[in-house]
């Protein structure tokens, strides 16, 4: 078991690579030139010294020395510097990242809670009330997008019943991290109706395809609880289909929270993604979609980890 982890935790490091010179590759080519936005309009107007920035930036060397500079640095912990404000990029996504995490993870346990619940209890009363019921909520939470529900608690919450603030993360008068929860209601339950929907239809789907199986039927015959039958036999199994979307969640919120940070005036990574791409600010873009690409990676062996604690077969894989 331990080979199989160590394995699985090693190919993370040649795949971060490969996905550093795609990213690196791609910057490279696009039409984004850090010079325009360094330079002023007087020297804007000389090309010797555009030419003469441009050297001094290291520009001219052959891509592949950009390269291994670059990573050089980031090995160092030197993740560059914004071209729009000259700021640290590993200061800014430190400062940034924490909010985007509460967030997140807020969003992650509500739709854990409501997305298996509902899914499974739709799954035990297939076809009833419930089941439709919870079909309607998975189809409609997935088809409207994240925004639009971020609008519409801003609405319903903020506005007219006055209940909760209408964005930002802190305020004037805070002095506790407790005191800025009610700021993050909102913006979770956005990020949370739609992760809600996909995991209770694959927990539905998943927990109908588990009660179809012969052991279920033997378990019942013997005679076995009914709601034993669906907790220690069929929950379990089901489980881990469902464990592995959850897992691959995280990362996909990380990246993915940029229209709801906007919504709410959230100041996380969303919104140094979004003034990244609308600046052209190519050191911050590399670093986020690389940061992005990383969690992922370890996305991905966590839901090794998870099926193979399910699954005691995938332990001794070779």
């Amino acid at each position: 078991m331990l080979y199989y982890f160590m394995r699985k935790l090693l190919a993370i490091i040649p795949m971060l690579l490969l996905i550093s010179v795609i990213v690196f590759v791609a910057i490279q080519f696009s039409p984004i030139d850090p010079v325009n936005y360094l330079a002023s309009p007087d020297m804007a107007a000389n090309s010797q010294n555009l030419q003469a920035l441009r050297q001094l930036l290291g520009l001219n060397d052959p891509i592949y020395v950009r390269y291994i500079r670059w990573l050089g640095n980031m090995l160092h912990g030197n993740f560059g510097y914004s071209i729009v404000d000259g700021s640290s990029i590993a200061k800014l996504i430190a400062m940034k990242l924490p909010a985007t995490f509460e967030i997140s993870f807020a969003a992650l346990i509500i739709s854990t809670i409501f997305g298996i619940g509902i899914g499974i209890l739709s799954a035990i009363k297939q076809n009833t009330f419930i089941d439709y019921l919870g079909r309607i909520i998975g189809v409609v939470g997935i088809s409207i997008p994240q925004f639009f529900f971020g609008i519409i608690l801003i609405q319903f919450f903020s506005i007219k019943l006055g209940w909760l603030p209408v964005g930002g993360r802190i305020e004037l008068g805070y002095k506790t991290w407790w005191d800025h929860v009610p700021n993050m209601i909102l913006p979770s339950l956005a990020l949370g109706i739609s992760m809600t929907a996909a995991l209770l239809r694959y927990a539905r789907n998943s927990m109908l395809d588990i009660m179809s199986k012969d052991f279920i039927k033997t378990a019942r015959s013997k005679g076995i609880p009914e709601w034993k039958v669906y907790i220690k036999h069929a929950f379990r199994n089901a489980l881990g289909p469902t464990l592995v979307i959850l897992a691959f969640r995280l990362p996909i919120l990380i990246g993915g929270s940029v229209m709801i940070e906007a919504v709410f005036s959230w100041p996380g990574i969303g919104a140094i993604i979004l003034q990244g791409v609308s600046s052209s600010d190519y050191p911050v873009i590399m670093m986020t979609t690389l940061m992005i690409a990383a969690a992922m990676l370890i996305a991905s062996f966590l839901v090794d980890l998870i099926m193979a604690l399910l699954d005691p077969r995938i332990r001794f894989e070779r």
